[in-house]
């Protein structure tokens, strides 16, 4: 890094060394599903399914990353940015999810970090970002001890192949999504609605974290850098000085944080959600020996921020009206055990998504999270919008809400960083627009607009504007 970033950097109120960066995953935006030995995932299951996906829309081609990764590693480079977030596809590894690596695969990815490499950017393996090799879900899936087992050696085929070349290995992308979304609603793959499965997912997916993370240092060393990513909910109760909605608050952060900050850090499930969940699951799949497993030392802590939550505690005799924990509806809910919290829809802005715009809320996070694990360095590994972008006649994509939603979260990050949190870096989600899971191609994140029909990449106002910031020109207006 030149003196002039680092004398920049350090004008617009970041620590030196401070790391800027933009993220993806595989199945978003790689294609090429039936190309160099890649065998099907669960979501090409899923988005072929009628009725799972907006439109009928796969990840088919998705952003054709497979053939075009060269050209994304060049909008990389103009960028500037620091380091790329992107995720394996682990059934273009090992297409049926155990086995030997794949060397067409293997290939893919070694010469996608190479690349990295060779232009100073630092490339940050996620392992897993929801995208398990069908021929798991058809022996269990994560409600199965054996998929923990076999991301193990998954991780270790991974960290034999790219070895030091990568600057950090984050072993799962919101846990939460994969357990609560694909087993209890249903509204991701691989489609369950099995509470009971679903909580059972939640534990082997603490497991498939250490044991991946063990795997990881066997092969290369304690000075391997692992991390995980948390799409962590900050929760507000709806009437702050009414008990029973301080209480919804405490069951929901139960099931989506601390279900997996508890083992993951603490090496204990919190009480309070057996108790919680005592209807649906006795627990007695954790083992002698799989917490202390599960907490595996963290290097970083990944936090997936967009938006908040207000819940409230239902009166005898209410019935919940449904939505406003802002993931698809369904008519079977994530939140387990929890009938008696109903999420209440928030004022606006929002998003595209339909997500309230509330950057406060990643500072309440950050600062939260430095209080409760002190010398725990923390990365914002997503943060970002989706609007309706188009082509503008002049040929530009002006976004001025996504410059704005940016503009004001790199702000509450600072200020995180300034009340004594210790972050370490952000991610922008995302590089590109993408295959948006459920949603199809209806909703755009990117920095960079996609025509889907040609593949032609455009730089939106909101890509420029990251550029001057992650430069430092435009660092000291960044709030």
């Amino acid at each position: 890094m030149s003196r002039r970033r680092e004398k920049s950097r350090r004008r617009s109120g970041f620590p030196d060394g401070f790391v800027w960066g933009v993220a993806t995953a595989a199945y978003q935006i790689e294609g090429a599903v039936d190309e160099g030995g890649r065998g099907p995932s669960i979501w090409d299951v899923y988005a072929h399914t009628p009725g799972r996906t907006h439109g009928g829309e796969t990840g088919d081609v998705a952003d054709d990353g497979y053939h075009r990764w060269r050209e994304d590693v060049g909008h990389l480079e103009d960028l500037g940015v620091d380091a790329y977030r992107f995720s394996v596809s682990w059934s273009r590894i090992q297409p049926e999810g155990t086995g030997p690596a794949n060397p067409e695969g293997m290939r893919f990815y070694s010469d996608l970090v190479d690349a990295l490499v060779a232009r100073g950017i630092r490339p940050v393996v996620t392992l897993y970002h929801w995208d398990l090799p069908q021929a798991l879900e058809d022996r269990g899936g994560w409600a199965s001890r054996g998929t923990a087992e076999a991301f193990a050696e998954f991780a270790r085929i991974m960290a034999r192949g790219l070895g030091h070349r990568v600057a950090v290995w984050t072993t799962l992308n919101e846990p939460y999504c994969s357990a609560y979304l694909g087993y209890a609603s249903g509204v991701h793959a691989p489609g369950r609605t099995e509470p009971e499965a679903a909580l059972r997912a939640v534990h082997h997916l603490n497991l498939a974290h250490g044991l991946a993370a063990r795997a990881i240092r066997e092969e290369l060393g304690e000075d391997a850098r692992v991390s995980v990513s948390l799409n962590l909910h900050v929760i507000r109760p709806d009437d702050p000085d009414h008990p029973e909605d301080l209480d919804a608050v405490r069951r929901i952060d139960a099931l989506a944080n601390r279900a997996f900050l508890g083992p993951m850090i603490e090496g204990a499930y919190p009480g309070d959600l057996l108790e919680d969940t005592a209807l649906t699951s006795d627990w007695s799949f954790v083992r002698p020996g799989d917490l202390e497993i599960s907490r595996a030392r963290l290097d970083l802590l990944g936090v997936n921020y967009y938006s908040t939550v207000r819940v409230r505690r239902l009166g005898e005799g209410e019935r919940r009206a449904g939505g406003g924990d802002g993931h698809a509806s369904s008519d079977h809910s994530p939140w387990i055990d929890a009938d008696s919290v109903e999420f209440v829809p928030q004022p606006g802005p929002h998003t595209e998504m339909g997500w309230n715009i509330e950057p406060e809320g990643l500072t309440d996070l950050l600062t939260g999270l430095a209080r409760r694990y002190p010398g725990l360095p923390l990365v914002v590994t997503e943060n970002g919008a989706a609007f309706r972008d188009v082509v503008a006649p002049d040929g530009g994509v002006h976004d001025p809400r996504r410059v704005g939603y940016l503009r004001a979260h790199v702000a509450a990050l600072r200020r995180a960083i300034d009340a004594g949190a210790d972050v370490r870096g952000y991610f922008a989600w995302s590089l590109l627009d993408n295959f948006e899971w459920s949603y199809g191609y209806s909703k755009r994140f990117g920095l960079i607009h996609v025509d889907f029909a040609t593949q032609r990449r455009t730089w939106k106002d909101s890509a420029y504007w990251y550029r001057d910031l992650v430069r430092g020109d435009g660092g000291s207006d960044a709030g």
